[in-house]
């Protein structure tokens, strides 16, 4: 099964290394939420998170625990995203998507291609 992966450069003159970041649902994401981004150095991302699931715990009890945990499905399938868009934010530069099963195989087709 392969899964898309995407590849980002670090900014013009940094010493980073590339950075692969899988597509896809993160289990880790829906789980904990915040301490997930923040884990990962999304800290803008992790602060507005933290004001939304604020937010919805001051909506009317109307929908039980489905917004909250709508919430957090939406945060588990979007999270990967914000990953992304930290790092455009940091200068990082999205350079293409790569299809393989696991990031050691997607590694080895970025050094074939390169």
């Amino acid at each position: 099964m392969s899964r898309a992966w995407t590849l980002h450069l670090p900014p013009e003159g940094s010493a980073q290394r590339p950075l692969l970041l899988r597509e896809g649902f993160s289990v880790w994401a829906f789980l904990f939420g915040p301490l997930w981004l923040l884990w990962h150095r999304c800290w803008l991302a992790a602060l507005l998170v933290v004001i939304a699931e604020v937010a919805l715990a001051f909506l009317p009890d109307a929908f039980g625990l489905a917004l909250p945990l709508a919430f957090q499905i939406l945060l588990g399938f979007h999270g990967r995203d914000l990953l992304r868009w930290t790092r455009e934010r940091r200068g990082w530069r999205f350079a293409q998507v790569v299809l393989a099963a696991d990031e050691e195989r997607a590694l080895a087709r970025l050094w074939a291609r390169a």
